[in-house]
């Protein structure tokens, strides 16, 4: 039946309008001069990196793709390769048309937050479109073409490439922040994106490499992903049904289609609340999906064993889930509430309290994200079981593309406030490109918790797949029994929580290192540049590109490999049974190591701007040099090892669904 290639249908569709998007961004006016030539270097820093990044794992990719292919054969093969390629795709587009929107934005500025907070929002929401539509695309394609077979392959090109951009991403990223700051801000007393700072360039395209192209590829792999284990755990539990494989597609596809319809609400309103705006557009697409789904699964699901009902309140779990961890992480790193303002009053007696109530409260933020997770696994498995639970996941990152949006707006708005401080363009241009910035913090600490809790719930469906496929190989039920009496499970475990702590580590260490350089290298410009400080000289900005580029393409390379190994190496060692247990380990440890890092480096960032408004002192203030040490910690933490474990532990479990049959 032709509906039943609606998924590939919506995917072309929803392309088509993301050109759309890219033709009216492209229209916008450019701002000019000094403004124009800042751009063309953010746009040449992250190009070339993101080149220099994907040749080298390129060449990673051709290894495995060469070892597929003669082990399991060309589905297996091909579907790596496809998945590798449209997750590395969805990250270069989305850093590209966020490298031509930023100045447009700071354009826009001119003529009021309505133009500027519209350009931006727009700029973001490419990004997220063209995330879910290549990933909806990708696994509807490759299954009408070879069959479930080859999916897990997909998911795992796109989850191998996403560890790569988030690792080395997030390294640039902070390593240039951090060395830009440390100097600039608490030595030197200057402004943050100060052109004097010759460490500014390199911030500037790190927000571009890290939290754009990066953030795209995350996405488009946990969608993916969550898309695949459903889909197989489909195939699994009710091999006579395609109604099961190919719901999880149909679902995808209406809510693209809410998430474009939502886009159209994202509008200042009378309360001129940027924040509000957004979730209005947000609102606007749960709730569609939320209806269309029930129409949707009353007709593929009728004359089932469990009630159509059933499956449909599954899905709304997961839509309340999506809702929840807005919420929660809202509360947590806005500076409207209690934790961020409890982090900048511990700045006014100390650096150090500053980072042990920074510690405590992203230790703290963990409690409610892991509540929420918990009472929706167990209620939609009352309800349909381990597929209600996947269609929980599914129906949550369903509404990815205007999530993604939200998030993507950020780090343009970040860049187009950079601009225009660093072009000297008039104070009241930089108050507007300020207010979107100080939103885009929030929305990117809301989609980092969003982002994470879908990895813990799509981690769950994935070894829920491996389960599966045990007992299947094995022909025996009790197989995928992974009892604590058992010394391989209880190693497993412990190999598995060790594994987000060991790669956190590597993560942390490497912005450490790299900020060191970068560090160094600024004050070597302030001291032997004559007139740098007096703004009569110009920094050398490329010298931070090169050194930022260099460091995170050597330090990617380990921590991103762990997640390949590990799984194979314990799966070959010591069997099914503790590789069952390393994944649940690595689940339950990632979880919360992900959601303490994220929120908590979020609400050290959003505590140093609410003094920077004037509050405890101010700019300049013993506070605010302590809330800036706070901040400094909390950059690695937000962008760099908390969102790099979301594709760590899904590749495990990937991985570990890919060698079970080897197993067996």
């Amino acid at each position: 039946m032709l509906i039943t290639y609606f998924p590939v249908v919506v995917s072309l569709f929803t392309i088509a309008f993301v050109f759309f998007l890219i033709a009216k961004i492209n229209k916008a006016p450019v701002a000019k001069g000094k403004a124009l030539a800042i751009t063309e270097a953010i746009k040449e820093g992250a190009i070339s990196y993101l080149k220099r990044q994907y040749k080298t794992v390129s060449m990673v990719a051709a290894v495995l793709f060469f070892i597929l292919l003669v082990v399991m054969g060309w589905k297996i093969a091909f579907g790596f390769l496809i998945g590798a390629i449209l997750s590395g795709v969805s990250g270069f587009i989305g850093m590209l048309v966020s490298t031509q929107t930023n100045t447009r934005v700071a354009k826009a500025a001119e003529r009021g937050m309505d133009f500027a907070l519209d350009l931006s929002f727009k700029g973001g929401l490419v990004t997220g479109l063209m995330v879910v539509s290549l990933g909806l695309l990708a696994v509807s394609g490759y299954y009408f073409l070879t069959g479930i077979e080859g999916l897990v392959a997909l998911g795992f090109g796109a989850s191998l490439i996403s560890v790569f951009a988030r690792v080395g991403g997030g390294i640039y990223t902070k390593a240039a922040d951090v060395g830009a700051d440390l100097v600039g801000k608490v030595e030197k007393g200057i402004p943050e994106d100060d052109p004097r700072n010759p460490g500014v360039i390199a911030d500037q395209v790190g927000d571009n490499v890290g939290d754009c192209a990066g953030m795209a590829a995350d996405i488009f792999e946990t969608y993916s992903v969550s898309m695949v284990a459903t889909m197989i755990l489909g195939a699994l539990l009710f091999p006579k049904s395609i109604e099961f494989i190919l719901l999880p597609l149909f679902l995808g596809s209406i809510s693209v289609l809410t998430s474009i319809i939502g886009s159209f609400f994202v509008k200042l309103g009378k309360s001129k609340s940027i924040m509000g705006s957004m979730y209005k557009g947000l609102a606007v697409s749960v709730v569609l999906s939320a209806v269309a789904f029930y129409f949707l699964i009353a007709k593929m699901m009728a004359g089932q064993e469990v009630l159509a009902n059933n499956y449909y309140f599954s899905t709304l779990i997961g839509l309340v889930i999506a809702v929840g961890m807005f919420i929660i992480t809202e509360y947590y790193t806005s500076k409207k509430y209690g934790p961020v303002r409890s982090i900048a009053k511990a700045s006014e007696t100390g650096h150090g309290t500053n980072i042990i109530r920074g510690l405590g409260l992203g230790m703290q933020s963990t409690a409610f994200p892991v509540l929420l997770i918990a009472a929706g696994t167990i209620i939609s498995f009352q309800l349909a079981g381990i597929y209600g639970v996947a269609l929980a996941v599914v129906s949550m990152l369903s509404i990815s593309g205007i999530v993604v949006g939200v998030d993507a707006y950020g780090p343009i708005t970040d860049n187009a406030g950079g601009i225009a401080e660093m072009s000297g363009m008039p104070p009241e241009i930089r108050k507007i490109t300020d207010a979107l910035d100080a939103v885009g913090n929030t929305t990117k600490a809301v989609t980092k918790g969003y982002a994470i809790a879908s990895a813990g719930l799509a981690a769950l469906v994935l070894f829920a797949a491996y389960s599966q496929e045990v007992i299947n190989l094995s022909g025996s039920l009790g197989a995928a029994n992974f009892f604590l009496a058992d010394p391989k499970v209880i190693a497993g475990l412990l190999i598995g929580g060790l594994l987000p702590y060991l790669f956190a580590s590597f993560l942390m260490g490497a912005v450490g290192k790299t900020a060191g350089k970068v560090v160094e290298e600024v004050r070597r410009q302030f001291r032997e540049i004559k007139g740098l400080m007096e703004g009569t000289a110009k920094p050398e900005y490329g010298k931070c590109v090169d050194i930022v580029t260099k460091a995170a393409i050597k330090e990617m390379m380990i921590p991103a490999l762990i997640p390949v190994v590990a799984p194979i190496l314990v799966g070959y060692l010591l069997g099914v049974e503790a590789l069952g247990g390393l994944l649940i380990g690595a689940t339950v440890t990632g979880l919360f190591v992900g959601i303490s890092m994220t929120t908590g480096g979020a609400a050290w960032d959003n505590a140093k701007k609410y003094i920077e408004e004037g509050n405890l002192g101010g700019k300049g203030s013993f506070a605010h040099q302590a809330a800036v040490t706070g901040d400094t910690v909390g950059d690695p933490y937000k962008d760099t090892a908390g969102p790099a474990i979301n594709p760590m532990i899904k590749v495990l479990n990937i991985v570990a669904l890919l060698i079970v049959a080897f197993l067996v």
